[in-house]
């Protein structure tokens, strides 16, 4: 696959998460508890999400870059998009931002990249199921329980089409403005589950509490990218060592890159399982507002 070694560690992660759910699915089907099978197909959506995200899909282009930061101040990924093209070179150009700065907004950029692929990706199986629906002639009670299946995907949907308008408009701002130092949130994925929760339906004090657990969900990301960032330099280096022949200093560094590996898998899956869980939360406030 030709990924680095953060993306492998990604990797693992998101595979480990997979494993779980698909562990926990089995039982559920066990008991007779997935019978519209709406959560078996939620997994494989979530196992071609994986599958594109890695270039595991068979497609030459669908790849991502295999690296998470901007290197000598260039980036040598593509954002697909023509309007965050452009709102990315305007950003570039603008002098409004540091190096630093600009590593935090490429990652808001690759982050909604990565919303519209899913996106994407959801309204294909939503329009192949609804194909098969309508090919259906006789109406049954399973044909009701597909229909409430796709009732549910549709607002999925809906869910993630205003995360992705939400999403660009802050990058429009953003990209024109400049970081507004009083910001709540940095992260990409805090902010937007900062603002589906102003969405949803919870009250003053769950509204409390649930920035406080954004705050320590986003110093985990942070201390997250900080592993990340030592293992591709405990990698980058671990290459150069190889070629020197130093058999004591390439020893005592594969210990350091195998540990930092190890660390970066850990941190990944508390990661995407803590944003499971707050997505999650949060999904289920919007449904409320619309009940």
């Amino acid at each position: 696959l030709h990924l680095s070694a953060v993306k492998l560690a990604e990797l693992h992660s998101d595979l480990k998460i997979q494993e779980k759910d698909e562990l926990s699915w089995k039982k559920l089907k066990a008991e007779g508890l997935d019978e519209d099978g709406e959560k078996e197909a939620k997994l494989r959506r979530n196992l071609n999400v994986i599958m594109t995200k890695y270039g595991m899909n068979g497609k030459k282009d669908s790849q991502l870059v295999d690296t998470n930061y901007i290197k000598d101040g260039t980036e040598s990924d593509t954002l697909d998009d023509p309007r965050l093209e452009k709102l990315w070179s305007k950003a570039k150009t603008s002098g409004k931002f540091s190096d630093e700065e600009l590593d935090k907004l490429w990652r808001e950029f690759k982050h909604h990249k990565e919303k519209i692929r899913e996106y994407n990706i959801l309204l294909e199986t939503v329009s192949r199921t609804e194909d098969i629906h309508k090919n259906v002639i006789n109406p049954s009670e399973e044909n009701l329980v597909k229909e409430e299946i796709l009732h549910n995907k549709h607002r999925e949907l809906k869910e993630k089409l205003r995360s992705i308008n939400q999403g660009f408009e802050r990058l429009r701002k953003v990209s024109h403005q400049g970081y507004d130092t009083t910001s709540e949130f940095e992260e990409p994925r805090v902010i937007d589950l900062w603002d589906m929760a102003k969405s949803a339906n919870f009250t003053e004090k769950e509204l409390e509490s649930f920035r406080e657990e954004l705050k320590h969900f986003e110093a985990k990301i942070e201390k997250h990218h900080h592993y990340q960032k030592q293992l591709e330099i405990s990698h980058q280096k671990l290459k150069h060592i190889e070629g020197t022949g130093d058999k004591d200093h390439l020893n005592r560094n594969k210990e350091k890159y195998a540990m930092l590996q190890e660390k970066t898998k850990e941190l990944g899956y508390k990661v995407k399982k803590h944003l499971q869980d707050l997505s999650s939360r949060i999904s289920q406030g919007l449904q409320h507002n619309e009940l």
